[in-house]
């Protein structure tokens, strides 16, 4: 398996520090140092990464900082989440990969369960983490079915407790719809993803362990808090 990491984000509201988002620390971690430690924790080698085209210190931070890894970076200013997926499509065409964004802030035990529960959906062309911690301007929200199929995500769910957390498993059939979500002019990741549940692809959720998300100063503050916590909550 394969990782790709989402980093392409200006991060505007972050860089107040002066740093680029990636490069922001929690608890002394840079957020892209804690995701691709994640990554390695868990065997996990090749990892492409997309970054905006003025994160040269991002870029020259990683290739510094994590030598064990094979790093396939990608340099692209991207109007969306989703745009910055689809720039990574030529090195995950292959095979089933995890996918991480850059803000995500999750404990180390979350990522090895949450891929070996998604290792046994192996009908699936998605599996997505989920829970229902809340502390998100914009959570997406997701209806699952009694055997924790995904029926309904976004407004569609607007009445559901649980939400994304941040972490994907995808089969590289997701790539078939790029030239749809492309027509339909899709300016978000969420939009895609309610695009393949609507188009009958097999997403499922998996629960998993407390995340926060880092978008704004003040979610540093509740990561940092989360994990003085030992990742409790």
């Amino acid at each position: 398996m394969k990782a790709a990491l989402i980093a392409a984000g200006a991060g505007e509201r972050l860089r107040a520090a002066g740093l680029p988002k990636p490069l922001v620390p929690v608890a002394g971690v840079p957020l892209i140092d804690r995701a691709l430690r994640a990554i390695l924790a868990v065997g996990i080698r090749e990892v492409a990464c997309i970054f905006n085209m003025a994160a040269d210190a991002v870029e020259a931070h990683c290739v510094r900082e994590h030598p064990q890894l094979t790093l396939r970076i990608v340099r692209r200013d991207t109007p969306s989440s989703m745009e910055s997926l689809f720039a990574l499509q030529p090195h995950l065409k292959d095979e089933t990969f995890l996918l991480l964004t850059v803000d995500a802030v999750f404990g180390p035990s979350l990522l090895p369960s949450f891929l070996g529960r998604a290792a046994q959906r192996i009908d699936a062309d998605g599996v997505l983490g989920v829970h229902d911690f809340v502390d998100d301007e914009k959570p997406l929200r997701v209806q699952l079915d009694g055997q924790q199929r995904i029926v309904r995500m976004g407004d569609d769910a607007s009445e559901s407790p649980t939400i994304t957390a941040g972490v994907y498993v995808f089969s590289p059939r997701i790539f078939d719809e790029v030239e749809a979500a492309r027509r339909e002019s899709f300016t978000a990741l969420r939009q895609f993803l309610r695009h393949l549940v609507k188009r009958s692809y097999r997403l499922y959720g998996v629960p998993v362990e407390k995340t926060v998300d880092v978008d704004r100063p003040e979610d540093v503050a509740v990561a940092e808090a989360f994990v003085a916590s030992g990742f409790a909550g």
